[in-house]
């Protein structure tokens, strides 16, 4: 919608043409009434079904768990629980994260967007505010067909200004998102903000509803080229369908990974290698055995031979116009490289 005037940016419902800058996705709590309005909620209710597990398509620790379910369905005295939420204790890495608090005698869902400026660090305090929302849900298929009938799928509207395209955490070389993230500002230089709902702010809504901790391995995000590196390394193991941490590894916490600018594009094999020099997956001849990494950082024109392993802390900077080759077999453990090293072919 317009920044000032607070109306539609799009003039009718067509999405081609001059409206077409004017649509956007309207946030996960779009779910309910999608799920209702195409009748796929009433076709599962008729087939028996009394759950919907629902997570983050990026999140590949989301697995069904049968004893959340058995959870569910074995309440004392006949109360059914309608929503549960998946929440793990919060870490620095998660402070923006949204948490449960109770309000009124119902819990809500509080994210940082919510929060006044004043308040947004205590709002990151891990000691405050101990969990966050991992946005693992499971719901009751008949309480969503009652609260969407009698209208009364309450959620806060969220204003969440979006970035530029270019500045996507996780850009795809080729196009699979019907929806890019929603500029601030148009084309034409119009400013418009971004109103969404979210999935969990629905909490409140629902009866008994609870907040089960979970363990961290449940909420293994892919958002940047840093996560894709973690789940691609022989850190993890794919098992029965789950993603396991490797036994191998001393400590079940994952390394800290912040890979640069040259490394944001994922990268495909139908591009010529040439257009494909700043992305991610030709920066690699093979993903390097991290199993006893504590914390990688990569800057720069930087690649890696096969069979490299990083232990401890490793640092490796190039800086501009200079380019790191990791030598094949390496081995890097508390180490900070910089500078320029060539390893060229004969």
């Amino acid at each position: 919608m317009h920044k000032e005037s607070l109306l539609p940016v799009a003039a009718n419902l067509s999405m081609t043409g001059q409206n077409a800058d004017g649509w956007y996705p309207p946030g996960h709590g779009d779910i309910y009434a999608s799920f209702y309005n195409s009748g796929l909620l009433d076709q599962l209710i008729a087939q028996g079904k009394e759950y919907i597990f629902v997570s983050n398509i990026d999140n590949l620790g989301a697995t069904v768990d049968l004893h959340i379910l058995h959870h569910l369905v074995s309440q004392p005295n006949g109360k059914g629980c309608e929503f549960v939420m998946e929440v793990t204790d919060k870490t620095r890495a998660d402070v923006k994260g949204g948490t449960l608090i109770q309000y009124e005698g119902k819990l809500r869902l509080l994210e940082i967007a919510q929060v006044p400026k004043a308040h947004v660090d205590e709002f990151k305090s891990v000691s405050k505010f101990k969990i966050f929302n991992t946005n693992n849900l499971w719901i009751s298929l008949p309480a969503i067909k009652r609260l969407q009938e009698q209208n009364a799928m309450d959620m806060e509207i969220i204003v969440n200004p979006k970035s530029d395209p270019k500045d996507c955490k996780f850009p795809i070389s080729l196009s699979i998102f019907p929806f890019p993230p929603h500029p601030q500002t148009l084309d034409g230089g119009l400013n418009v903000i971004q109103l969404e709902t979210a999935v969990g702010a629905a909490i409140k809504c629902f009866d008994n509803a609870l907040g089960i901790n979970v363990p961290r391995s449940r909420f293994l995000p892919v958002k940047t080229t840093s996560d894709l590196l973690l789940v691609m390394s022989n850190l993890y193991s794919l098992e029965a369908g789950c993603l396991t941490m490797s036994p191998k590894r001393e400590f079940p916490t994952t390394p800290h990974v912040k890979l640069g600018s040259s490394f944001t594009k994922v990268g495909t094999a139908l591009l010529p290698l040439l257009s494909m020099r700043h992305e991610y997956l030709t920066r690699f001849e093979s993903i390097p055995d991290m199993l006893e990494l504590d914390h990688l950082t990569v800057s720069g024109d930087v690649t890696f031979g096969k069979n490299v392993s990083l232990k401890g802390t490793v640092i490796i900077i190039a800086n501009h116009g200079d380019r790191i080759d990791i030598p094949a077999g390496s081995m890097l453990e508390n180490k900070i490289v910089s500078g320029n090293l060539r390893i060229l072919d004969h």
